[in-house]
């Protein structure tokens, strides 16, 4: 079973933390994409891979285009939170090596300005990943 036929066949119960968390996640991730497109472009230019093929700058507006539907499926798709959880999961993993080679190339960004900060926040993303699976429910649709 797929799961979009799990994601048919009944919806994903979620506890009051969980919608809180799963709503807040999505907020905060259209925030993020808005301000791709808006008021720090050029700082998500600092995480840009050199290795992606894109101009860093379509790679930032496409990407904020990315996280802008992200979050509202987050808080809207409540039928199909388990999907969009698992969606969310797989985009916080694509953009970690743009985390990655922000801390190796030593570029600054959002007040990331040592190595040691940068190396921090390289810890946050396993947890962004857990938290868009727990907030969605998603762990249930592997069953």
């Amino acid at each position: 079973m797929t799961v979009r036929e799990i994601d048919r066949r009944r919806p994903v119960h979620s506890s009051v933390p969980r919608t809180i968390v799963r709503i807040l996640l999505g907020a905060a991730m259209a925030w993020a994409g808005i301000s791709h497109l808006t008021v720090a472009r050029e700082e998500f230019r600092a995480q840009v891979p050199e290795f992606v093929p894109l101009d860093p700058d379509v790679t930032v507006l496409a990407s904020g285009v990315a996280e802008i539907s992200l979050g509202a499926a987050l808080m809207l798709l409540v039928r199909r939170q388990a999907t969009v959880g698992w969606v969310a999961a797989v985009f916080f993993t694509a953009i970690f090596p743009g985390n990655i080679a922000q801390w190796l190339h030593h570029r600054d960004g959002f007040g990331l300005d040592t190595d040691t900060k940068r190396f921090v926040r390289l810890l946050f993303q396993p947890v962004l990943i857990a938290v868009a699976l727990w907030a969605t429910n998603a762990l249930r649709t592997r069953r």
